[in-house]
């Protein structure tokens, strides 16, 4: 099995590249789809966060997303206590699913995970795709493309990991500032390096 991690800013495009690779065979566990499975209702991390936030970040016995956002894209601490409930969960899950493919030596398994940088993922990689645009035109794309309101799309990206953080732990940087096109011919010559073997 080869583990390739992989991340990228909000508005990125990471899941493009995500979607590109699982096209051409590549088993992708996406975190965030993990971490919302770890939040469901009568799932323990939920009843830590009530306890943590409030019964307010709840709605109807499931997690209010978007309250719960308002208070942790805000707040540094706020975001740290949601990360030290919600990581350990998520990770113990993850690690379930990767060992699922440990002995396949033909598997590339492509764990996509935003905060790659900011949570120091405890997985032994063998590469690290950055999906990678300026974070002034992810700002725009939050702004143009989601509806999402400057001073916000400003502060949700200023939560994340620096430019200059997340390219320094790069294997492989995916440039996708350009066309889907240019993006998506980059994830296919990516493709081909790793199945030939000259990857990184």
């Amino acid at each position: 099995m080869r583990l390739i991690g992989l991340t990228g800013g909000i508005a990125a495009g990471k899941s493009t590249v995500a979607a590109r690779l699982a096209e051409h065979g590549a088993i992708v566990i996406d975190a965030d789809r993990v971490a919302r499975e770890v939040v469901e209702p009568g799932a323990p991390a939920l009843a830590r966060i009530a306890e943590r936030f409030g019964d307010d970040v709840l709605a109807d016995g499931a997690l209010d997303r978007a309250a719960l956002g308002a208070i942790v894209f805000a707040d540094a601490d706020a975001r740290r206590d949601l990360e030290r409930i919600t990581h350990p969960a998520i990770q113990a899950l993850v690690a379930e699913r990767i060992a699922v493919h440990a002995d396949d030596p033909d598997a590339v398994v492509v764990y996509d995970v935003p905060l790659l940088v900011e949570a120091r993922v405890p997985y032994d990689f063998d590469a690290i795709v950055v999906a990678h645009a300026p974070a002034e035109q992810r700002v725009a794309r939050l702004v143009e493309l989601r509806g999402v309101g400057r001073e916000d799309a400003e502060r949700r990206v200023r939560s994340q990991a620096s430019d200059d953080e997340r390219l320094a732990v790069a294997t492989v940087v995916v440039d996708t500032s350009g066309t889907m096109e240019e993006t998506i011919a980059q994830v296919d010559a990516l493709w081909r390096a790793i199945e030939e073997g000259t990857a990184w």
